[in-house]
């Protein structure tokens, strides 16, 4: 019988529970969320008339976890307020036959192994005999959990480990146990990774699993390290966020983020179930961490951690020998402000560990020790080398895993360098040099193989068509037709051309759109169609931020109102020159696509979004309205496809709501906000695993094609004519009158309602879209010359942050 999932049950409603049942309720199944029964009534509950017998009290945890996500805004659990509708909540004791209709079990109950074997045997009651039943723990033994399960359970049970935010962090460790069946492994990491958008590592039912057993280890490792060599907090910190390519948490704002006393938590879980040597040096704290636990300074949730904000630009830093907080006294390490500007990682972690100096000494020994116990964590935790740096990737944001990492540092050279400074390198390494191994990965025929060394060879990186790596492809010279220093066309096999973004917040700019015409002209030469598109590290990135509002700015200055207005022009035509080209044109958004990168997408036959989309136009921010084309093909989509609550008998409702999001500059908080929104019509795709987005990009190109593509035609568009301005003022006044808006921001919204409006035309008129086009470029650069605007745009360009002047 062919397994499925429609329907599964979280048994467990904490801050993990309520995230898996949002995750999983937004990627479409029906969700039965369980909790205990509250002990007592509170005294809310008894103001409220509720008694021990109320269904309100005794589903009240999983009820209220649903309420507090549902207004958590954009970092909710939940992609939509909609998808909370999915969730169904109870309780253990009076709902567990629910479990019954369920596909899969998830066990996500406090880390204490009697409970959770009193829920597994609850579980076992209620079982269908087909659901797969995972846990979620992180720390304690499956063996442990599931030791008094029946056989039959036991081969459906595995761990599912999702990190938290689950709907932000890619990783999900799959940890298998010896009597699960090998087909349930496979559906289950197939199905979380091409339904839930999950990366999928496999690890052992080892203490703490992959990532945080790697992870936690080399915080705790860089940490004793640290204050062996008279490192500060705050020096530290500048080393090993961005020049070491992690995350600008770097170490110790990142333990705050996770909070002291998870980090604690994990730290004493894992020290008891390793060796004393691994015990001593990776997983046992300082003793000034242990007190900051005692005195309550668990880091943000608590006010404070190993840094305190005192306001917006002053922050503290604790003093490990006082335990309390003081300014911040590190030396600043001048060299790193050019290693962090090195575009490739390796060669940045490269650059930082050769450093003169404390900071360059203090990132080699740690990396060093961070390299080997990783290597010597292998077969004991995970089976390759893959699994370690994607679970360090995908888990703690690092741009490169650690045998990426090493690859980068050079292997041969490094590892003499490791015994010349007194460090054991495992046998493994040395058996890999033998073998005439000097790297990790290698390409090999175009695919990337990586070092097993169980097999001592190269082996193949698993083949995923779907997940298509651009920087995988361009390791093969002959595929990139093309390259400028923010934008590549490169060739993705089967007549499918990418143009891919590679410039800051890839910023758009002339060299992007003379890339996008020359794909769509190559493609209908010689290939069949475009994808646009990009792949960055970074959690959420950015498809496109928009126009290079710089190279704007410098014009208004100068007074080039005829450039700017050449230079608007030539991306609306851009725009207009990828929507009604002879070949299907697909864009690939994820992550922050606001101003122009909404508008490109907006031009393109069909987009494959990422769930996490925050799609907007941001133009007023900067003083200015949408000018590649975003009012003229908002208005089309809003007449051919009405979001919610609009209405289709006459103009005004639907236009007026397209003022208020454009003038208010309303970003979507997901991909299905953005549908509601509008900016995503009813044939675009939402795409869970990010990693897929190109390659399902290029499904629906070869897919059109196949169905013989036929561009569509230009289209009049109904207007309302100068009765929208009547409309757009009333709406001023009253944000002018409450104080939501500025004289300025006035101006800009009744500018774009004399673009929206179609200009001085008669009510309900008819009007071509070049005629909306260029009264978007007349009013974008009659704004350019706006003194509040470039102030706008100035500010902006300094801060990143929105002037309201």
């Amino acid at each position: 019988m062919k397994r499925e999932i429609k329907k599964a049950a979280v048994l467990g409603a904490g801050v993990m529970g309520i995230g898996i049942a949002g995750h999983l309720a937004s990627a479409g199944l029906d969700v039965v969320l369980l909790d205990i029964v509250p002990p007592e009534l509170g005294d809310d509950d008894k103001k409220k008339g509720l008694t021990e017998d109320s269904p309100a009290f005794r589903n009240k945890l999983a009820q209220s976890a649903v309420q507090k996500a549902v207004k958590q805004g954009n970092q909710s659990p939940f992609m939509c307020k909609e998808d909370s509708e999915k969730v169904t909540t109870g309780n253990f004791d009076d709902h567990a036959h629910l479990l019954k209709e369920c596909d899969w079990i998830i066990e996500v109950v406090v880390e204490d192994l009697n409970i959770k074997q009193k829920v597994m045997k609850m579980v076992e009651k209620n079982w269908n005999k087909e659901a797969v039943i995972s846990t979620n723990t992180s720390g304690l033994p499956l063996k442990e959990i599931s030791e008094k399960l029946k056989p039959e359970m036991k081969n459906v049970f595995l761990g599912t480990h999702f990190f938290n935010p689950v709907r932000f962090m890619h990783l999900l460790e799959i940890i298998p146990m010896k009597e699960t069946k090998k087909e349930v492994v496979n559906f289950m990491a197939d199905y979380c990774s091409r339904v839930l958008g999950k990366g999928i590592v496999f690890g052992k039912d080892t203490p703490n699993f992959v990532a945080n057993r790697i992870g936690v280890a080399g915080m705790i490792g860089t940490i004793n390290l640290m204050d062996e060599m008279g490192i500060t907090i705050d020096e530290a910190d500048q080393i090993f966020g961005k020049p070491m390519a992690r995350p600008k948490s770097a170490i110790f704002r990142t333990a705050d983020m996770v909070g002291l006393d998870t980090l604690v938590h994990i730290a004493h879980n894992t020290a008891g179930r390793v060796k004393q040597k691994e015990a001593e040096r990776y997983f046992t704290l300082p003793d000034y961490i242990e007190k900051m636990v005692e005195k309550g300074m668990l880091g943000n949730k608590s006010g404070g951690g190993f840094y305190k904000k005192l306001d917006k630009k002053h922050i503290q830093v604790v003093d490990p020998q006082s335990v309390d907080y003081k300014e911040k006294e590190g030396e600043k390490f001048e060299q790193l402000g050019m290693v962090q500007f090195i575009g490739d990682p390796g060669e940045r972690i490269k650059a930082t560990i050769n450093l003169e100096g404390r900071a360059g000494d203090f990132a080699k020994r740690a990396t060093y020790e961070q390299l080997i116990y990783s290597a010597e964590r292998i077969p004991e935790i995970a089976n390759n080398i893959v699994e370690i740096d994607n679970g360090m990737k995908w888990g703690f944001n690092f741009e490169l895993g650690p045998f990426e990492a090493w690859d980068a540092i050079g292997l041969k050279t490094s590892v003499k360098d490791m015994e010349e400074m007194g460090y054991k390198v495992p046998k493994k390494i040395h058996e890999m040099l033998d073998n005439k191994a000097t790297s990790f990965y290698k390409m090999k025929k175009g695919v990337r193989h990586y070092y097993d060394f169980k097999k001592k060879d190269y082996v193949p990186m698993e083949d995923k068509p779907e997940a298509i790596i651009i920087a995988n492809v361009k390791k093969d010279k002959k595929k990139i037709i093309e390259e400028r220093n923010t934008v590549s066309l490169i060739d993705i096999d089967d007549g499918v051309y990418l143009v891919e973004f590679h410039g800051p917040m890839n910023s758009l700019d002339n060299d992007m759109w003379d890339i996008m015409r020359k794909a769509a002209d190559m493609a209908y030469d010689k290939g069949v169609g475009v994808v646009i598109g990009n792949q960055v590290p970074d959690i959420p990135g950015a498809f496109s931020a928009g126009a290079n509002i710089g190279v704007i700015l410098q014009g208004a200055r100068e007074k080039q109102w005829d450039l700017i207005k050449e230079a608007v022009k030539y991306f609306q035509e851009t725009n207009q020159y990828i929507r009604y080209a002879p070949v299907p044109v697909v864009t690939a958004p994820y992550g922050m696509t606001l101003g122009g990168g909404a508008e490109v997408c907006m031009g393109s036959d069909k987009m494959v979004a990422h769930h996490d989309l925050f799609m907007g136009m941001v133009e007023p921010g900067v003083g200015l309205i949408p000018g590649g084309g975003g009012c003229m093909n908002l208005l089309k989509q809003y007449q051919n496809y009405v979001p919610r609550n609009a209405e289709m008998n006459n103009l005004q409702p639907f236009t007026a709501a397209l003022i208020q999001m454009i003038g208010t500059a309303k970003v979507s908080d997901s991909a299905a906000h953005a549908r509601e929104l509008g900016f995503i019509r009813p044939w675009d795709r939402i795409v869970f695993n990010k990693r897929h987005l190109i390659g399902e990009a290029k499904k629906e190109v070869l897919a059109m094609d196949y169905l013989g593509y036929t561009p569509p035609r230009k289209e009049k568009i109904q207007v309302m004519g100068d009765q929208l301005r009547g409309v757009a003022n009333a709406f001023v006044q009253d944000m002018v009158l409450g104080g939501w808006a500025s004289e300025h921001d006035a101006l800009i919204i009744k500018k774009l309602a004399h673009v929206l409006g179609g200009g001085y035309v008669a009510e309900n008129s008819w009007v071509p879209e070049d005629y909306i086009l260029e009264l978007e470029r007349e009013a974008f650069v009659e704004l350019c010359a706006e003194e509040k605007t470039q102030e706008r745009l100035d500010h902006m360009l300094k801060t990143g942050k929105p002037l309201r002047n």
